[in-house]
């Protein structure tokens, strides 16, 4: 029996399938099929491809080589929102910080922390476009992002150089996490239940509905508010019972929120009346 097969025999253990590779606006098909290649070679089959530019096709299927078949069960989405929606860790890929500092992992780290909390739910690892990378708004959807430490007098990496660098990072941590298992059983008292993407995406739209309504977020001049709330929390890893005691204190300030304005609402035309009537 392999050593991924003995793994998955516990649901405690990491299971390499719940680890997405995300690939978005890939412009160059035969980019995809190297990607898939490299995933597999270490043990990876999860590919989700969003918005790409050009479709694999037969020159993606001859660079894939030996891993068609994860290229034929790659998922094609439309938005990077759509391919993370129920994992619950994603890390993006960045050259470099950008607007406002975010949590970096160094790609050992990064393996490590993937293969951590995958028993718990899918996680993601993205990529960006070959040219540009990932946007402000894509990085800000991602818990951490991570960085490869290349030469920086010529740190030209392609895409599928950045997947088999970090899908090796993955399975060397997977193996390790392997051995751990059997050598020692893993605590339930330890693990901490992390909340996917969709949920803690309700909780940023309900903590800006919620400065609106006090009036901290002015609509017409949001300014960087919700960017850095996002890393604030990012940063913290808020898990799921403390996302939904959030969402219980932001309904808490809407309801207060709402009865001052009714309140100031009735003194202000009380106030009109008085003025009349005098």
């Amino acid at each position: 029996m392999s050593n991924d097969s003995t793994a998955n025999a516990s649901t405690n253990t990491p299971n390499l399938a719940n680890v997405k590779i995300v690939l978005v606006n890939t412009s160059d098909c035969r980019n995809i099929g190297s990607a898939a290649r490299a995933m597999k070679t270490m043990g990876l089959s999860q590919l989700v491809l969003v918005d790409p530019i050009e479709m694999p096709n037969g020159q993606a299927q001859a660079l894939a080589a030996g891993a068609t078949d994860v290229l034929a069960n790659a998922q094609v989405v439309n938005t990077l929102e759509e391919a993370i929606e129920d994992c619950g860790l994603v890390v993006g890929t960045s050259a470099r910080s950008r607007t406002l500092p975010w949590p970096m992992l160094e790609p050992r780290s990064c393996g490590e922390k993937l293969i951590e909390e995958v028993p718990n739910y899918p996680v993601a690892l993205v990529f960006g476009r070959e040219s540009s990378g990932l946007t402000n708004d894509e990085l800000q959807l991602c818990h951490f992002h991570v960085q490869i430490p290349a030469n920086p007098e010529y740190s030209s990496l392609n895409l599928a150089m950045a997947v088999q660098t970090l899908s090796y990072e993955v399975r060397m941590a997977y193996l390790a996490a392997n051995e751990a298992q059997f050598a020692k059983p893993a605590s339930a008292e330890d693990e901490e239940e992390y909340p996917v993407v969709e949920e803690t995406e309700r909780m940023f739209t309900h903590f800006e509905e919620a400065l609106k309504a006090t009036g901290f977020i002015v609509p017409s001049h949001p300014g960087l508010v919700m960017t850095k709330l996002r890393r604030f929390i990012n940063r913290a890893r808020p898990d799921t019972k403390e996302v939904k005691m959030w969402r219980g204190i932001l309904s808490s300030v809407e309801k207060t929120a709402k009865q001052l304005a009714k309140v100031s609402g009735e003194g202000s035309a009380k106030g009109d009346a008085e003025s009349k009537g005098q």
